[in-house]
């Protein structure tokens, strides 16, 4: 099978716009695997959300770790983690590859803001970018550790969320491409893609980028592709749906105080045990255990049996008959 990392750069250079799917635990990645996407968009906001924390890197970027290997061991396709600054300096960056890599993750992605980090889409007053340079030096020290020649980092410009213009965004996109990113990101949250074609118009440089649409979906997928986008990335609609239907079935038991309502609204439990791959360990059990036939029965004989004290065993006792305290 071809290397996860391949799979991804395949899709940064494939010529035709490609798309990810966020995933933020075994699960979704696996459910994102098989409705057929290529590749997966672990997402910094729906990874803290779904661990009850603010996307504020107040989850620890360990905790980050340990979910991603769970959702790179549940799914055969590439994932891209949004690995939001990086977690501190050029230096955590340089663990943060090479712990990505023993875990299987093809890309990373890091946006040129300061530790810690607050979502794009909250107040503009709280966002704070890098400087570039600074953040110039995390691409290169990524790039120089990295292991895997395949494995991809993408720099991700948030320059547009914090109201500045596109010679900003085109200055920092020459620079960190330069520095060895092998994309990047556009980060917009207006409501039109204006700010994402303004760029593609200017872009002429032989490095993809990717996008994430959240504000401006209603823009038809045909005109990324036209203006030259390479990656659209859908990034939190799994976490957003199963929120929605988790909070209308918990609403609805504990209003009718029955599940008979949402019954039909929910999989069976066959379907989780499926995607849990349950079958397999069944196989295993009849490769590697005993069957009850061949399994022979070692009663304990009596002549074997330990006496039965013919006093209680009190802790006072146990102390007396222990022949260490004769």
């Amino acid at each position: 099978m071809t290397k996860k990392t391949t799979q991804f750069r395949g899709l940064l250079h494939s010529g035709k716009l490609e798309f990810l799917m966020e995933a933020h635990n075994g699960l979704t990645a696996k459910l994102v695997e098989e409705a057929g996407f290529k590749g997966i968009w672990a997402s910094g906001l729906t990874l803290s959300a779904a661990m009850g924390v603010r996307d504020n890197n107040e989850a620890s970027w360990t905790q980050v770790m340990e979910t991603v290997e769970f959702m790179s061991d549940a799914s055969s396709i590439p994932i891209l983690l949004d690995a939001d600054t990086g977690y501190g300096n050029f230096n955590n960056v340089r663990r943060l590859v090479h712990k990505l890599e023993q875990r299987d993750i093809s890309a990373m992605c890091i946006e040129d803001k300061v530790f810690p980090k607050t979502n794009s889409f909250l107040n503009e007053k709280h966002q704070m970018l890098a400087d570039a340079e600074e953040f110039a030096g995390k691409i290169k020290a990524a790039k120089d550790t990295q292991q895997d020649g395949d494995f991809s980092v993408i720099a991700r410009l948030e320059a547009f969320i914090l109201g500045l213009g596109l010679n900003e965004a085109l200055d920092r996109a020459h620079l960190y491409s330069s520095a060895g990113a092998d994309g990047i990101l556009v980060h917009s949250k207006l409501a039109s893609p204006d700010q994402i074609l303004a760029f593609m118009s200017q872009w002429k440089e032989d490095c993809p980028v990717l996008i994430v649409p959240t504000t401006y979906y209603q823009t038809p997928s045909e005109m990324f592709e036209q203006a030259g986008v390479r990656i659209v990335i859908w990034a939190n609609h799994l976490l957003r749906a199963s929120t929605a239907v988790m909070q209308s079935v918990a609403s609805t038991i504990r209003q009718t105080r029955s599940v008979v309502a949402i019954q039909e609204r929910i999989v069976p439990v066959k379907e989780i045990f499926r995607l849990q791959n349950s079958a397999e360990l069944e196989a295993a059990e009849l490769r590697y255990l005993p069957s009850e036939k061949s399994a022979p029965a070692h009663p304990v004989s009596s002549e074997h049996k330990p006496p039965v004290p013919a006093y209680p065993m009190s802790a006072e006792n146990l102390v007396s008959v222990n022949p260490r305290h004769q």
